[in-house]
């Protein structure tokens, strides 16, 4: 089956607010999480005006979640994008495996946060759009 932009979506985090003390969220694996998290990471001090992401992925599954500040996720399956604004730190999307995704629009200190099901692997990675669309055709 064709993995379609309507396959990903919004994961709301377990959130705990203290008046006093701040929020905290939590992300457990197979809980909040569909995936046992092999890798985290995350980027920052991106300059303005750049875009980070500009793949696919074969088999790895992501959530993204905007630390602090804000930037867009362009989804793209190769017959329909959907742009979604994350700037809520106990919100995260969830990327399943043969979607194309560009992160715009970094807000200035934003921090994305990646959460990934597999450790790095580069040959996991579809880096060329038209090769990505070639492997949607089959």
């Amino acid at each position: 089956m064709q993995a379609s932009v309507n396959d990903c979506r919004i994961v709301e985090l377990d959130r705990h607010h203290s008046d006093r003390q701040g929020d905290l969220s939590v992300v457990e694996n197979g809980k909040d999480v569909p995936f046992a998290v092999k890798r985290v990471y995350y980027l920052y001090d991106i300059p303005g005006g750049e875009e980070r992401g500009g793949h696919a992925h074969k088999l790895l599954r992501q959530l993204i979640v905007a630390a602090s500040g804000s930037f867009t996720v362009v989804l793209d399956d190769g017959r329909e994008k959907r742009s979604i604004t994350l700037n809520r730190p106990y919100q995260g999307l969830l990327v399943v495996p043969g979607i194309w995704r560009e992160l715009i629009d970094f807000s200035s200190g934003a921090i994305c946060l990646v959460l990934a099901s597999e450790k790095y692997d580069e040959g996991d990675y579809i880096r060329d759009y038209d090769v990505f669309l070639m492997n949607k055709q089959l």
